[in-house]
């Protein structure tokens, strides 16, 4: 591989990956996309590509727990995190001596059985993330929300977390482009969001697709929710509840009609151009007529049956479609302005190389054959431009095992997820649990406000799914009526009495949830020993996580709300937190320690922060390196705070701005 050079090396083929590779070869740049997970996984050939689809369909059928990594391959040769391996967290049992690590505090080194993270905080860091070509959002819900403005500006406006280089307005075009790259279908009039003006979406802008509709669960809690008001810390808010935009197929817009984004290369900019036709949903990537809808299978995390959901492979098979397109209509010399992509996959990236004056020279990656064993072949891959995009940890591991961006204390820190709250109950009536996709509606009250200098903020989802997270249902509930536990004189329930108990408490299983922004923690971290390292001799993560008070506060805040909104739903509290969770914490409220547990999103950011110079981020604000000119970090790790949004979308956003950063430096 030494001897071909290419315009950029891609490490990662999750959306950021495929948004560059897109990108950057729809503009005439050859592209080298390494990603660690199986071949078989990036198959784009309408046969293999259905079979291997089908394979983690049957994984996931089979699979005892339907966790969110549970249909897709965890590899010895790239490992994923398993949130299944939390049970087995002990906060009392250190797994390293105190010698071994330079610090004092090192001594509180945990390691999880069959786990790939190595844990070393006062809690457990509760997330997961997907080593396999298309990345962690072939298993997220789909939900794409932007980030608000104030979401850019949270230390000088509420004195918390820190400001991003870049405003709302900045990104604003990138987010139109991620829109249309996902395909998003959602209603812009019904976003009616906090702190925002009209020119949040801008005139007349609308989504590529009409909005998904809003379950049965959702207009039932409406009705009974509508021009209401709760109290919180002595406060009113009127509970307002909107559909949520989602990367879902549904009904085209007819009046959406933009093209994908281009290269304008006499103005160096992306450019999202008008076209000739409405938005035409994209169906699986082994066929183009299955998933162009919708069909309302509640398994979206973690995974879509017929690829209505996007994931990533359709946009790395529309790149690649497009170039054959272009090289099959073009002749002679013409097809050497064609841009290219070549993809490797089984190819771990373990080193990168630097030259003296701090450019990336080359990155080293372990190609192995199976994915079972321990041997691989050492390869090289060269570019003029490199971009890491394989994820906030692995971009972080991959740079601290390098000795890239030397001397920059904030590689691997400002860790960030949104930490979850669950609360449920029994609603007094059906009201439909368990129909459709996971959430299709929230309540946004509590995104942005003043209470922002007291605690953190939080969305509150409202879901589908019954009891499925906070209690395993529908699968608790059989096997405890069976049992007799917890039935009407725990009778054991057989037949027609089982099947009218089960169909009675299961429709009226009621669910929700608050996602806690996380401010940027210095001391939450990524970091790596060489003790602790996987099948081919990579590092393996070691991760220190805690939760902040200020974001504590505003778990306490957001449980108070379910609480009240409860109260006025008649609904009756089944919520409990364990002691023996080991996500368990306390946090004092009104005088009183209460018990709480906080549960991971998935949503993984910083480690790789962008700012207005080194001293306080290891990318500038085009997500470009401080130290190395020709390195771009692009994804969830440059992200500054995590807001109340999804990241999904702000990642994908994010990718075309540094697509575009990096074609301004190739011309």
């Amino acid at each position: 591989m030494t001897d071909k050079i290419y315009d950029v090396v891609i490490v990662g083929a999750g959306v950021a990956g495929a948004v560059l590779a897109k990108v950057l070869s729809g503009a005439g740049k050859s592209v080298l996309l390494l990603e660690a997970g199986k071949q078989a996984g990036i198959e784009l050939e309408a046969v293999a590509a259905y079979a291997n689809y089908q394979s983690y369909l049957n994984t996931f059928y089979t699979a005892s727990a339907k966790v969110p990594n549970s249909p897709y391959p965890n590899l010895k040769t790239a490992p994923s995190p398993d949130v299944l391996a939390l049970s087995n967290f002990d906060v009392q049992k250190p797994v390293i001596e105190q010698d071994d690590w330079p610090k004092k505090d090192d001594s509180k080194l945990r390691l999880n059985q069959g786990s790939y993270f190595v844990q070393k905080g006062n809690l457990p860091f509760g997330s997961d993330y997907a080593r396999s070509p298309g990345g962690t959002m072939l298993h997220w819900l789909g939900t794409t929300l932007r980030m608000l403005p104030n979401d850019f500006r949270l230390k000088t406006t509420y004195g918390h977390g820190e400001d991003w280089p870049i405003s709302y307005e900045d990104l604003k075009p990138y987010y139109e482009m991620a829109e249309r790259e996902i395909g998003v279908s959602g209603a812009v009039d019904e976003q009616e969001l906090p702190g925002i003006d009209s020119n949040f979406f801008g005139a007349d802008y609308q989504y590529p697709m009409q909005k998904i509709p809003q379950s049965y669960l959702d207009g039932k809690f409406v009705e009974q929710a509508k021009g209401k008001t709760i109290k919180v810390n002595g406060v009113a808010y009127q509970l307002n509840v909107i559909s949520t935009p989602q990367g879902r197929n549904s009904t085209p817009n007819k009046n959406y009609k933009f093209s994908a984004a281009q290269w304008d290369a006499r103005q160096k900019k992306l450019k999202l151009v008008p076209g000739e036709e409405s938005y035409q949903p994209v169906g699986s990537i082994w066929d183009p007529h299955t998933g162009q809808r919708c069909e309302g299978n509640a398994s979206c995390v973690p995974i879509c049956p017929v690829q209505a959901k996007y994931n990533p492979l359709k946009t790395i098979k529309s790149a690649v479609d497009k170039l054959k397109e272009l090289s099959d209509n073009t002749t002679g010399g013409g097809k050497s302005s064609i841009g290219s992509i070549e993809i490797i996959a089984q190819a771990v990236a373990s080193k990168i190389e630097i030259e003296p004056d701090g450019r990336i020279k080359e990155i080293k990656y372990k190609q192995y054959k199976n994915p079972d064993g321990s041997d691989y072949v050492l390869k090289t891959a060269r570019g003029r431009i490199y971009a890491l995009a394989a994820h906030s940890v692995e971009n972080a591991k991959l740079l601290l095992a390098s000795g890239a961006c030397k001397g920059n204390d904030h590689v691997g820190r400002h860790l960030m997820d949104h930490t979850c709250g669950l609360a449920w109950g029994l609603m007094p009536k059906d009201i439909g649990g368990y129909r459709g996709p996971g959430s299709t509606s929230n309540i946004p009250t509590f995104r942005d406000g003043a209470f922002r200098k007291e605690h953190s903020a939080f969305i509150m989802p409202i879901d589908n799914w019954g009891w499925n997270w906070p209690a395993l249902s529908p699968f608790s509930d059989f096997i405890n009526a069976v049992n007799g536990q917890g039935t009407p004189q725990n009778e054991q329930l057989f037949g027609k009495k089982l099947r009218g108990y089960l169909g009675d408490r299961l429709s009226r299983q009621f669910n929700m949830h608050f996602e806690v922004e996380q401010m940027p923690d210095y001391n939450n971290r990524v970091t790596i020993h060489p003790r602790f390292t996987d099948a081919l001799g990579n590092f393996r993560p070691v991760i220190t996580y805690d939760l902040s008070d200020y974001s504590r506060a505003g778990f306490v805040a957001g449980r108070q709300i379910t609480k009240e909104i409860f109260k006025l739903m008649s609904v009756e509290d089944a919520t409990n937190y364990d002691p023996g969770n080991t996500s368990y914490f306390t946090y004092e409220v009104d005088g009183k320690e209460e018990g709480f547990v906080t549960n991971g999103a998935g949503h993984l950011a910083g480690t790789h922060r962008m700012g207005k110079s080194a001293t306080d981020s290891v990318v500038n604000s085009r997500q470009q390196a401080w130290d190395h000119k020709n390195l771009y970090l692009v994804g969830c790790g440059s992200m500054v705070t995590i807001g109340t949004s999804n990241p999904s979308l702000t990642m994908t956003a994010l990718a075309f701005s540094a697509a575009e950063s990096i074609l301004s430096d190739l011309s």
